[in-house]
């Protein structure tokens, strides 16, 4: 096994759960507590999942830059040298990147303000926000992922 390996296996782990669990939330959660919960309920449960989730996105957004440096330097010598579908694959990150943290930062706390003072059509808005964002996420997590998988030589 050659060093390389275990960044690469780490890195599309963390690739996997992020982009994993938008599709997730997206096709199967949002569908499901949309059909069976009310909307108290329903924002609650949202902020309980983004509650737990996000840790799982930080991690993956602080070990995709730094297994994605480690695996740059190791295969290419350095970002210059790199094929174009790795400069796309960063630029798309830092996509994802600043709208998880639109998310994180502007939309969850609304989100949990609109809850504690159970003002529901407050919270169901700030909720349809962060859908739209979550579902541009995931679009965009989805095109990375089939870029890297075709490795296009462009």
């Amino acid at each position: 096994m050659t060093p390389y390996a275990p960044l690469y296996a780490l890195h599309l782990l963390a690739a996997v759960a992020w982009v994993g669990g938008m599709f997730f939330a997206w096709m199967i959660l949002r569908p499901a507590a949309v059909e069976i919960l009310e909307p108290p309920a329903r924002l609650r449960l949202w902020l309980s999942v983004f509650k737990r989730f996000f840790v799982w996105v930080w991690l993956a957004v602080l070990i995709l830059p730094m297994t994605g440096m480690g695996m740059l330097h190791m295969g290419y010598s350095g970002f210059e040298a790199a094929p174009r579908y790795v400069h796309i694959m960063m630029g798309l990150y830092l996509v994802m990147l600043a709208l998880f943290l639109r998310i994180q930062a502007l939309q969850l706390p609304e989100l949990r303000r609109a809850v504690e003072s159970e003002n529901w059509p407050a919270g169901g808005e700030v909720l349809r926000r962060i859908r739209r964002i979550v579902g541009s996420n995931l679009l965009i997590g989805l095109a990375l992922m089939t870029l890297v998988a075709m490795r296009p030589s462009f």
